[in-house]
């Protein structure tokens, strides 16, 4: 139709009685509380549908005759006054917790700074699992109560929409983030001034205003550069959220780093933990160094000392997630700032040097040098974390370096089905939240719970889910222009009559190494096991490409065409824009999650963890988090093979993902007892719950870091930190002092030791150090015993430190000497040992012992 379409929104006038509706719909509490999200979708529906679940859009085009007739509804405001009494309740009462005795809750205060927060789809500043995760843990901070604080961007265009064409091509549309439509105010200082800081950005000065929102007992504050007062190329750079060039990357890292340190120091914000999720924010750490230095402390120990209280997670061994900056667009953006460090452009990129790329200035080398807690986000991510960065500690044992691991865990009230939520509140009341960590626990209630009424549950989120993948199908097709016949055939099995259909679920980011086109690497085999009428088989993808990513984008036109062939139509099926509000209809309803990472990229997953508190079985290569999780008979592993061609390894993997289908899971599936019950499938389900919930959450991981990062960086950070920092420039000139000596440092045995020894007898050994200059004290002299293993390699499995037994000889060497026998009794000590010697710098100041990434062996 022709002409200009002009809206107005007309805007209700809240009743009195429902006047804390407000409340409600501006604090990011309702991302995770069903009930205050029912409130609203009760109210009214369909305006909430058209909202896309937004409570402020929503407050603001529900009708007024509407809210005047739920304030005079009996039903309703006695709902509503039991959701508010439980918010109010949760803002009130404070948890008993165990990290009280780890973490001074009452005077130290954490800092988190992200590039993305996954709180809602109605906060669309997250991309994917990175901001989910940030989001997820910013709730199970607020459970806790912990003095916590967020920082990141606040992005006008955000991630982007996707949409697929019916030939698979993807298309990405930036729909534009209007502050007033999030639960967003502007920050204000201890005057009530609104907050807007100032940064530095290739010699120009980007003036960026700062915004607050409530998350339950925690506040985020995300900085947002489209003002007036900026130039339009500057006002673009809280745009979009991983949308442009590296030119655009640094300047949102600048803002984010730089920008968020001067925020909360213009919020008289004082964190005593600083933590980086990823190295998108590893600026934050020159900045911090600028500022001690122009309080008058050198850069060396301007470093020392706020590294003691950084903490730095990286999240992925993925080359594209760690950024690396040119020289030139360094010095375009840091000219300026290099001098306020006190220190040349030498020493400036060393900060940033990785030997894999000589030429760049890496993020993630930076937060690493710039922090002395790290870690990486699954036991076999801190390990691969480890292997990787271990330049950054070049003669440490990877093994031994300390990139430690905190698996990641998720916020169980935002995917937990409704059903079982509902559940779980009739069996135990509210109290199940309070035992998220208690193994014993559900263990007991999980076993507890009967077979039908356990698949009853599972039942009804099953059909909920068919039902909503038939309704985004059918809009996804019409949208592409599908005929109707097409569409009838591609939904046909999608209906609440296929109950009984095995769902498979596929749903994450098209990055090639999560290999969403494993499956069909033998389309005859896969279409004999899908089409068979006796046990049907449905499999669910969804999952967006980055627009800059052409094999991922590539995958989704691969899965889209063979989902439209004649043999897998209506048995394979993609759905577009997968985000929150997809992910919380897929996870309670599918029968089996899977995932097939290329081992050991997949730094830890956090989709199947979704899945399985809400009883689906993952079938999952070995990689992240499923090789800690899966025990046997909480669902199914594929072994992977790392040491095959990446053509033959797929090839092989596939295969047994194939086996595994046809031989275990399909078979499992549609067996029944005698009263025709599904029984070993739900134990199978019950097993994969009961194992996963009480540890995979994100309570437990946001204890962990409370307790083995947070407390021991609040306590290094103020130890280094007192006496105007003298203990930091301590520290700062003694690392000077053993980097210059370590050269020439250097241990021999000072005698041959004996081959045997009879039980019982001594067994002195001693070695001489050539200190250089250096004390006995700086360095640690240590005997390390241990195994040898099925492949000849030696396993450290204890330690003894050789003592100093007299001062430097004529040569210069020390003598230092340990009985290897004396400590143990002779039973723990016998048959064939193995033991190594080795020399390290060591100083009580350390964070950690291997700090100083030097190491001699004999």
């Amino acid at each position: 139709m022709p002409g200009t379409r002009f809206s107005v929104e007309i805007r209700p006038i809240l009743p009195e009685r429902l006047a804390r509706l407000e409340d409600l719909a501006n604090d990011l509490y309702y991302s995770w509380d069903r009930g205050v999200r029912r409130l609203f979708r009760h109210l009214d529906e369909k305006t909430w549908t058209a909202c896309r679940s937004n409570p402020k859009v929503f407050l603001r085009r529900v009708g007024q005759k509407r809210l005047e007739e739920a304030a005079r509804d009996p039903i309703f405001l006695g709902d509503f006054r039991g959701i508010l009494s439980a918010y109010d309740t949760y803002m009130q009462a404070r948890p008993l917790t165990e990290v009280e005795s780890t973490f001074d809750m009452e005077h130290d205060l954490v800092a988190y700074f992200s590039a993305e927060f996954g709180f809602h789809q109605s906060v669309p500043i997250y991309a994917g699992g990175l901001g989910i995760l940030a989001g997820d843990y910013c709730k199970s901070m607020s459970n806790l109560w912990a003095p916590f604080v967020g920082v990141g961007l606040l992005y006008r265009e955000g991630y982007f929409t996707q949409r697929i064409l019916w030939d698979g091509t993807q298309l990405a549309d930036y729909p534009h983030v209007d502050p007033e439509d999030l639960p967003v105010v502007a920050a204000r200082d201890a005057n009530g001034k609104e907050v807007a800081v100032r940064v530095a950005i290739a010699g120009r000065e980007v003036k960026l205003r700062v915004w607050e929102a409530k998350a339950g007992h925690i506040r985020l504050y995300l900085l947002d550069s489209d003002l007036e007062d900026n130039a339009a190329e500057d006002r673009a750079i809280t745009g979009q959220l991983y949308g442009g060039d590296v030119e655009a990357r640094i300047k949102q890292e600048i803002a984010l780093g730089i920008g968020g340190v001067r925020a909360l120091r213009a919020l008289n914000i004082m964190p005593t933990v600083w933590h980086i999720n990823e190295g998108h924010a590893g600026f934050q750490i020159l900045e911090r160094c600028r500022e001690e230095v122009g309080a008058g402390m050198d850069f060396d120990s301007a470093l020392e000392l706020i590294a003691a209280s950084t903490v730095f997670t990286t999240h992925t061994p993925v080359p594209a997630g760690h950024d690396i900056f040119g020289a030139d667009l360094m010095r375009t953006h840091f000219a300026a700032l290099v001098p306020e460090l006190g220190i040349d452009e030498t020493r400036f990129f060393q900060l940033g040097a990785d030997p894999r790329h000589p030429r760049g200035f890496n993020m993630t080398p930076l937060s690493l040098r710039g922090s002395r807690f790290r870690n990486g986000v699954s036991r076999i991510h801190g390990r691969v974390a480890s292997e990787m960065e271990s330049y950054v500690w070049p003669q440490i044992p990877p093994s031994e370096n300390p990139i430690g691991y905190v698996t990641n865990g998720i916020d169980v009230d935002s995917f937990l089905g409704q059903s079982w939520a509902a559940l779980f509140d009739m069996y135990m009341g509210r109290g199940w939240r309070a035992k998220l960590t208690d193994r014993k626990f559900w263990e007991d209630f999980i076993n507890g719970i009967p077979n039908h009424v356990y698949q009853s549950v599972r039942q009804i989120h099953k059909n909920g889910m068919l039902e909503e993948i038939r309704r985004r199908l059918t809009l996804q097709l019409q949208r592409s222009g599908c005929v109707e016949s097409v569409i009838r055939d591609t939904t046909r099995y999608v209906k609440k009559r296929n109950l009984d259909t095995l769902v498979i679920g596929f749903a994450r980011r098209f990055a090639t190494y999560k290999r969403a086109t494993l499956l069909f690497k033998d389309l005859t085999r896969l279409s004999r096991l899908l089409n068979d009428p006796q046990r049907p088989v449905l499999f669910v993808f969804a999952g967006k490409a980055h627009p800059n990513d052409e094999p991922g984008k590539a995958f989704i036109r691969e899965i889209a065409e063979i989902a439209m062939r004649p043999e897998f139509r209506g048995r394979i099926l993609l759905l577009e824009d997968y985000n929150l509000s997809l992910a919380r209809d897929l996870y309670p309803g599918v029968d089996v999650w899977l995932n097939v990472p290329e081992y050991p990229k997949e730094a830890c997953g956090t989709s199947g963890m979704k899945a399985a508190i809400n009883g689906a079985i993952n079938l999952s290569v070995l990689d992240g988090w499923w090789e800690e999780a899966f025990d046997g008979t909480n669902g199914w592993a594929i072994t992977p093979h790392p040491e095959l061609e990446t053509a033959t390894r797929d090839q092989h993997e596939a295969s047994e993902l194939l086996n595994i289908l046809e031989q275990e899971v399909i078979p499992l599936y549609f067996s029944r007892n005698a009263d025709g019950e599904r029984e070993d499938w739900i134990e199978k389900s019950k097993a994969s719950m009961r194992t996963i919930l009480p540890h995979f959450n994100g309570m437990r991981m946001a204890i962990d870091y409370l307790r083995d990062y947070y407390g021991p960086a609040a306590r290094h950070g103020k130890l280094l930190g007192e006496k105007n920092a003298a203990r930091a420039r301590e520290l700062a000139r003694w690392r000077s002092k053993v980097a210059d000596a370590w050269p020439r440092v250097s241990v021999q045995l000072a005698d041959t030791p004996p081959l045997a020894v009879d039980t019982g007898q001594s067994m002195p050994v001693e070695v001489k150090v050539m200190l250089n200059g250096l004390a006995s004290e700086d360095v640690e002299v240590e005997c390390v015993i241990g195994e040898q293993d099925a492949l000849g390699e030696f396993v450290p499995v204890n330690s003894l430190r050789l003592e100093p037994v007299q001062g430097a000889d004529a040569d210069g060497a020390t003598l230092y000497r340990v009985d290897l026998c004396s400590p143990w009794p002779c039973y723990m000590f016998e048959g064939l040992q193995h033991y190594k010697i080795r020399v390290y710098p060591f100083h009580k100041l350390l964070g950690h012992r291997f700090e100083c990434g030097l190491m001699l062996w004999l």
